[in-house]
């Protein structure tokens, strides 16, 4: 299979425990638009090119280590990963042949309706989108990330209007999008969804702090405690309790 679209990559990950089902192989895309306050990966921003692989390159090196990924697959990541919706398209026909688990970790960030050809199309070739909402409160999202949320809600009835299977993700960041209003109104959202196979709430961390440092940029939630496992278990009983989830 030819193709010519190529993809621009921050960084790869072999043996990724954590984006999708089983082990996976985790291709991090450069570039993104949203400016999250908390991001651990400050300099996957920039849109200028890093490295360039084509498909064939990535599937390549996804075949050096095929024997652990039995039941795992390849997670595309980002920086923000629609950006680059050619090459996902691409790539994933490619997986698909091989008959490969595909799964997009995604902020939504990019999503506006004159996508939705190609997402449908991306989608018929995708098996799992995670998808990350940062904040449910539109001009809170706006001071976290930089822009509204309303496109990203919009992506997510997309999603499930096509009835994708998804993964809904929350970083838990304390004062920030921890409060009960703010977590009730996500769950309510949530409850208009049919499509939802789990919900992740991460617990926020600093991490990535050491980044920001390194580019000589001050870090923006400096102060802001890290998310613990009460923290987490509170969140849980508003987003989780009784959800009903989609069944495979």
């Amino acid at each position: 299979m030819k193709v010519d679209n190529k993809a621009n990559v921050y960084f790869i990950e072999t043996f990724g425990a954590f984006d999708g089902p089983g082990i996976r192989y985790i291709l991090f895309l450069q570039g993104c638009l949203m400016k999250c306050k908390f991001c651990h990966n400050r300099d996957s921003w920039d849109l200028s090119v890093n490295k360039e692989m084509t498909v064939e390159e990535v599937l390549n090196d996804y075949r050096k280590y095929k024997g652990f990924y039995k039941n795992g697959g390849i997670t595309v990541s980002g920086g923000e990963p629609l950006i680059q919706i050619d090459f996902l398209i691409d790539l994933f026909k490619a997986c698909k042949q091989e008959g490969i688990h595909t799964c997009i970790d995604t902020s939504a960030g990019c999503y506006n309706h004159k996508m939705d050809d190609k997402i449908k199309t991306l989608m018929a070739y995708t098996d799992l989108v995670l998808l990350d909402i940062k904040h449910i409160d539109n001009e809170k999202h706006k001071d976290l990330t930089g822009m509204p949320n309303t496109h990203i809600l919009e992506f997510a009835k997309l999603l499930n209007e096509l009835n994708v299977a998804v993964r809904t993700r929350h970083v838990l960041i304390p004062t920030i999008n921890d409060g009960k209003e703010d977590l009730t109104n996500l769950r309510l959202f949530l409850d208009t969804l049919t499509n939802v196979e789990g919900i992740d709430i991460l617990p926020y961390h600093t991490k990535g702090k050491m980044k920001w440092e390194k580019m000589g940029l001050v870090y923006p939630l400096d102060g802001i405690r890290e998310a613990n496992s009460d923290d987490v278990k509170k969140a849980e009983l508003i987003l989780k309790a009784g959800y009903k989830y989609k069944t495979t």
